[in-house]
């Protein structure tokens, strides 16, 4: 399958990332339900041998074709800093988005690839590995679908929204002040869902699927590529304070919408305004 063109300046650096990510799937479904090397990178994070090897793909693909690039990956043997701002162009790589899914067969996880340039995110790319989805955007040029153009849902009232989330799971200090926000969301929404990647939750966001998604403690390879996605797709993606650009990227607060329902989700977040972790 060609990579999608979005007819942008960035049309060749996002074919490098499809290609990456295309190629980082193959090493993960080759893999899929015997994942090698196991290994805890702090309580309930896990990396695994396919996270690795498709890190490895991912990194080889863009140096080949753009070697002066940074890259901040998840595993670190690329990581060229983690500074919100660049200089020039750097790339931002999750090879396994939902590795603990990974590692149960247990759907989605995704490959996310990002690419900054200066102080903006440019292009996104998230390829949900089962369901072999490609959602791409490109700053100022629109999110498409398995190359189809898509966007956010029109649900204004927030009564009706359908939310995504994602759970504590490495550290618990704030877990009743979690649990209280979420209980006065479960109760005010139409429904909320948890499905253990946040690139995937953002793509779905993206093309209308959700109409929101927020957690805490997210990295900024978990979300760049799926924050572009919400934003092309005509959402809006800022921190709990309503800060907007490269913030709710570094800042481990994300709370993305299609828009209209922005303002009410913020509201039932303000509890957790202080809370990163």
């Amino acid at each position: 399958m060609d990579a999608p063109t979005h007819d942008s300046p960035y049309d060749l650096l996002l074919d490098t990332a499809v290609q990456a990510a295309r190629r980082a799937a193959a090493v993960i479904r080759e893999q899929a339900g015997r994942p090698g090397g196991v290994r805890d990178k702090s309580r309930n994070d896990f990396v695994t041998d396919a996270d690795e090897r498709a890190q490895a793909v991912i990194v080889e693909s863009l140096r080949e074709t753009f070697p002066r690039d940074a890259i901040l990956a998840e595993e670190g043997a690329a990581g060229d800093g983690d500074a919100p701002v660049v200089s020039g162009r750097r790339w931002i790589v999750d090879p396994i988005d939902g590795t603990t899914n990974f590692m149960h067969q247990v759907p989605p996880y995704a490959v996310s690839i990002a690419l900054q340039e200066e102080d903006e995110i440019v292009v996104g790319v998230v390829l949900d590995v089962p369901r072999d989805e490609l959602f791409t955007a490109v700053a100022g040029h629109g999110l498409q679908v398995n190359g189809e153009e898509e966007g956010v849902s029109a649900t204004d009232a927030f009564g009706e929204a359908f939310l995504a989330t994602g759970f504590p799971y490495r550290r618990f200090e704030h877990t009743d002040r979690y649990l209280d926000v979420l209980a006065d969301i479960l109760r005010d929404a139409q429904g909320v869902r948890r499905h253990g990647s946040a690139a995937v939750d953002l793509a779905w966001t993206a093309c209308g699927r959700f109409d929101g998604f927020f957690e805490t403690g997210l990295n900024p390879w978990d979300i760049a590529a799926g924050v572009l996605l919400v934003r092309e797709g005509g959402g809006r993606v800022t921190n709990y304070h309503d800060d907007a650009g490269l913030t709710p990227v570094f800042d481990q607060q994300m709370c993305a919408t299609n828009g209209p329902v922005h303002a009410a989700l913020l509201g039932h977040l303000a509890p957790m305004d202080d809370v990163r972790l």
